[in-house]
Formats: C-alpha cells, sequence, structure tokens
C-alpha cells in the first residue's frame, strides 16, 4: 500500500527507530479490498531479507491456517504491529568444540518500538478498512485492544467495538477510535513451537471465524 501518506509514515517509523535495536523494515502486503486483515507482531530474521510478511517458519504454519480457512495471501492484508526486527544478541558456545557465536534472537517489542511505527499501522486500518481484523498473539491484540486481556483469555472471542489509535504523531498514548471494528483473536502461528498443545485451539478458533469470514 504505497501512498504519499504511507511513504512518510514509514519514512518517520524508520527514522523513529535508527538508534534502538532493530533491523529491517517490511511493509504492509495485500489487497485493499480483504476478507480481513491479519495483525502480527513483528518480522523475523527471514522476512526481513525478503520483505514478504509471515515468510519463515511461522508463515508456513500460517499457510496451513490459511488452508483451513479456504483464503489465499491475495484474500488478506498482512501486516505487524512493528515493521522492523526486534532483536537481542546472544553469546552460544557449542557443545562439541567450544567455539563461541554471537547471532542475533528474535524478542518480543517494546512499548516505544509500537509506539514508533503506530501511525503507519492506524493508516493502514484506516485505508484498508478492513471488514474484520484478525490479531495474532498478544502483541497485536494489545496493540488494537489495550490491556483488556491476554489472548489465553480472549481467543475465539468476537469483538465488536473503538480500537486504539494513537493520539497524534508526536504523541506516546493512545486513545479510541470513534468508528466500530470487528476484532477476532487467536494465537500467534509461532506459539506452536513451543506448546503444540494449542494447535487444536487454533483449529477451533479458526473453524469460527471461518464461518464469520464467509
Amino acid at each position: 500500500m504505497e501512498t504519499a501518506l504511507t511513504k512518510e509514515l514509514i519514512r518517520l517509523g524508520k527514522e523513529r527507530v535508527k538508534n534502538l535495536p532493530v533491523e529491517g523494515f517490511v511493509p504492509g502486503q495485500g489487497s485493499l479490498h480483504p476478507l480481513f486483515m491479519l495483525i502480527g507482531e513483528a518480522p523475523g530474521e527471514t522476512e526481513i531479507g525478503n520483505l514478504i510478511p509471515f515468510s519463515g517458519r511461522a508463515g508456513k504454519e500460517l499457510m496451513k491456517f490459511f488452508d483451513r480457512l479456504e483464503v489465499s495471501r491475495e484474500d488478506v492484508y498482512i501486516t505487524s504491529t512493528v515493521r522492523s526486527r526486534p532483536y537481542k544478541i546472544k553469546q552460544k558456545v557449542s557443545v562439541k568444540t567450544g567455539e563461541k557465536t554471537i547471532r542475533k534472537y528474535n524478542r518480543p517489542p517494546t512499548k516505544k518500538e509500537i509506539i514508533a511505527h503506530a501511525p503507519l499501522l492506524d493508516a493502514e486500518i484506516q485505508t484498508v478498512n478492513p471488514p474484520i481484523i484478525l490479531t495474532m498473539g498478544n502483541i497485536g491484540l494489545k496493540r488494537i485492544l489495550g490491556n483488556v486481556g491476554t489472548v489465553t483469555e480472549l481467543h475465539g472471542q468476537l469483538y465488536t467495538g473503538p480500537i486504539q489509535k494513537l493520539q497524534s504523531l508526536n504523541s506516546n498514548q493512545f486513545i479510541w477510535t470513534e468508528k466500530n471494528y470487528r476484532v477476532f483473536s487467536t494465537f500467534h502461528p509461532a506459539a506452536i513451537f513451543y506448546n503444540r498443545q494449542l494447535q487444536s485451539l487454533i483449529m477451533e478458533d479458526l473453524t469460527t471465524f471461518k464461518r464469520l469470514i464467509h
């Protein structure tokens, strides 16, 4: 979605995080008249390399979810709360050789990083005007609905009402929109890697969500 406004907000977003431990920048992607808008957390190493949201390991799980929903990427607008990859640097020691390596690992974005890219997400939501928003994981859920609860508490439920937007470009406070939106929440695809038991819950959520979008 390239407009004069979004280009300026992308420039601003990059400027605001240039001194933070993040890298790359992945814009939102997909239909401007989608069945739904998907809001994730932040890109990972694969995504900042190919600039395609949800294209790494979690993206492969997401494609299985899309098959269950009977939708394709072309039916959806896919974006994330933060557009750059938040990382932490760790030292790893090989058990076999004792060799030390330094590498970057993904981490959840901070509030400062979320606020830095908030105007761009607000503009996307306003422009795309999705019939329903699907948040995946706690970061996307709390960005849209505030501290109403965790994804463990709210998954599989449909919310209808105002959502959060940044008060102004130079603000660090969120306010509620005048417009009402429909928001449905489920777990992030990557959550399955750490807890396979979540898979059955996600499948139940997707069955409910499928009825809502079709």
